[in-house]
């Protein structure tokens, strides 16, 4: 029988981009709006949210994680990053909506420039966050115009076939893979909710709440939430709202000594009565500015700040920890199987590599799900950051490309995110020379030690040294926090200039550099990285460094020894020896031997390139 995929390639359908704006146009009018914001989010704010929620993609047919349109009357502006610098010219239609670079100006900057004075733009409280709100409220204002929150979101009223809420089954997670009781972590919540002089905490972020109640759901592809809420006193029972009714008895019988289990429909009147002459806390990063609204409305004090989970979740115990380790031997696996694969393969297209990856990672076992779509690109397909391949993009890995494969599983005990670079061919010395400084910002990070205290933003630039020394760069964080089968991408750690946050021991975070030649090639070199103590003879601090946790080989065909250091070199013979050692035993004698020759020392000739 043949096994359902989690991913796929539908194209997102821009072209009825102008036909559906127009739609929109026609609603905001009815109703006295001149404009309305369009992020991509949903009431949690997540990265990933529901097929219900995809407003922006079905409105403009840009299907990134990230970006916000803002449609007016007679102009209309999608504003992403720079890992969209490629893809969101290419998937939205032009004609009707213009693509705006972060790096160039946000979305408060095009609102104050655009915006006529008496115009009235519109916002759905449900998207966005009190801060994001008063961003918007300042631009509008500079603009000589009026913000004004709607009651309904009016994308809904031209999406005729918006698919309904998700109903995912709820289930425990098993408390040798959590490894901490939900008892225990409430115990640890309510010590820092007294600190904060909270009365509650209201969980608004589906990733903290799963975390907090050791449970998993499947309401969100690729990321194994269940959506809803939780009110958390600092006295009392905490009651968990949750959107789906498939609630296992498991978790019933597990959570029932704990709290109380509610659907979310209830959720509004019991936040009215927990809030009234209470302060209540609501995370910065995820509570809608409808839920500040409503607290202040039930006569509460809402007090906007950090969710004390998020930094709780982010430093992984022992068990997670092994489970993620368990994971990433799992995952090396298949992906030592899969570039085996790949090196022999006579035709290969990008749809197909996809499937085959994820094949390999289902013969593994305990595979859940990808931890997001493939990014799989050939030649100039690999340029595009957060390239998805459709239907429609698809095209064939030729002879003297590369091919860049950016990918993630979710296994039952840890989450995990790879990226290799691949030579298709004979590499030009320019790619061998572009590979080779990305390879040394890689190598940079992952021997990197430093004082506790320091952030990922203290670090970011070893992974650009080398590229900058040719003038070159990359426009996207280098490393982002992950989660113990949780999101790919967690907070609140990253290493990127925008890394405030200090790492500390136990931190999973990936550390993946990068350089994109925009129409020829991409290349980015990923392995996650788990932060831990360092002994240093003589250290007058506490000092911190990065283990490797990913297992798979780099491609030796692409790199230039001679740009390497000594210690440089140390290092990937050290870490392919590892790879070769860690995963020989449980390959076949084929695979076996091709891991062999792909980990050889530098000093060897590298295998032939695949034809």
């Amino acid at each position: 029988m043949t096994r359902a995929r989690f991913q796929t390639f539908d194209d997102p359908g821009h072209r009825a981009g102008a036909a559906r704006i127009a739609a929109l146009r026609s609603v905001l009018a009815a109703q006295g709006l001149d404009g309305f914001v369009v992020p991509r989010a949903d009431e949690h704010q997540s990265e990933y949210v529901p097929p219900g929620a995809e407003r922006l993609a079905w409105l403009t047919g840009f299907t990134g994680s990230a970006g916000t349109a803002v449609i007016l009357s007679k102009i209309a502006a999608l504003v992403v990053d720079g890992r969209y610098t490629l893809q969101a010219p290419a998937q939205v239609d032009t004609a009707v909506i213009t693509p705006v670079q972060l790096a160039e100006t946000n979305v408060e900057a095009w609102i104050g420039a655009n915006l006529e004075a008496g115009q009235v733009l519109g916002y759905d409280p449900w998207l966005h966050t009190p801060d994001g709100v008063a961003r918007l409220e300042r631009a509008a204002h500079k603009a000589g115009g009026i913000l004004r929150a709607v009651a309904a979101n009016p994308v809904d009223a031209v999406w005729r076939e918006r698919p309904g809420a998700p109903a995912g089954a709820v289930v425990p997670h098993p408390l040798d893979l959590a490894g901490e009781p939900t008892a225990e972590k409430i115990a640890r919540l309510r010590v820092a909710l007294a600190k904060a002089e909270c009365a509650a905490l209201v969980i608004s972020d589906p990733h903290n709440l799963a975390w907090a109640f050791n449970l998993r759901g499947a309401d969100v592809a690729h990321t194994p939430l269940a959506l809803g809420y939780a009110l958390l006193p600092c006295e009392g029972r905490p009651t968990l709202f949750l959107a789906s009714p498939d609630i296992a008895p498991e978790l019933r019988a597990a959570l029932a000594p704990l709290a109380d289990l509610r659907p979310k429909a209830d959720f509004d009147a019991a936040l009215d009565g927990i809030a009234k002459g209470r302060k209540i806390r609501l995370d910065a990063a995820t509570a809608a500015i409808a839920l500040k609204v409503r607290i202040e409305a039930a006569g509460g004090t809402p007090e906007t700040g950090p969710d004390p989970i998020t930094a709780l979740k982010a430093v992984k115990n022992d068990a997670e920890i092994a489970g993620t380790r368990a994971a990433h031997l799992r995952d090396g696996v298949a992906v030592v199987r899969f570039l085996a694969w790949l090196d022999g393969a006579d035709t290969l297209t990008e749809i197909a590599a996809v499937e085959a990856l994820e094949d390999f990672r289902a013969e593994g076992g305990l595979l859940r799900d990808v931890s997001f779509p493939t990014i799989s690109g050939s030649g100039p397909n690999g340029a595009i950051v957060h390239y998805r391949v459709s239907h429609e993009t698809d095209r064939r890995v030729e002879a003297g490309e590369l091919f860049l494969i950016d990918s993630g599983a979710q296994y039952a005990d840890g989450t995990t995110d790879i990226t290799r670079t691949v030579a298709v061919g004979a590499p030009t010395d320019l790619m061998r020379d572009r590979f080779t400084r990305v390879l040394k910002g890689h190598i940079a990070i992952a021997r990197a030690v430093f004082p506790k205290g320091t952030t990922g933003a203290q670090i970011d630039g070893f992974a650009r040294a080398a590229l900058w020394e040719a003038g070159l760069d990359f426009d996207h964080g280098t490393g982002h926090g992950v989660g113990a089968f949780l999101s790919v991408h967690e907070g609140p750690q990253r290493i990127a200039k925008t890394g405030t946050v200090p790492l500390e021991a136990g931190m999973i975070l990936s550390n993946e550099p990068g350089y994109y030649r925009a129409g020829e090639y991409g290349i980015r070199l990923e392995n996650l990285v788990l932060v831990g103590p360092r002994d240093i003879p003589g250290a007058e601090r506490p000092i911190l460094g990065f283990e490797t946790l990913t297992l798979a080989p780099f491609d030796r065909r692409l790199i230039v020894p001679e740009l390497l250091g000594p210690a440089e070199r140390a290092w990937i013979d050290a870490y392919h020896a590892r790879v070769r050692d860690t995963l020989g035993p449980y390959l076949d004698a084929p695979t076996r031997a091709w891991l062999a020759d792909a980990t050889a020392p530098l000093a060897s000739p590298p295998i032939s390139p695949s034809a």
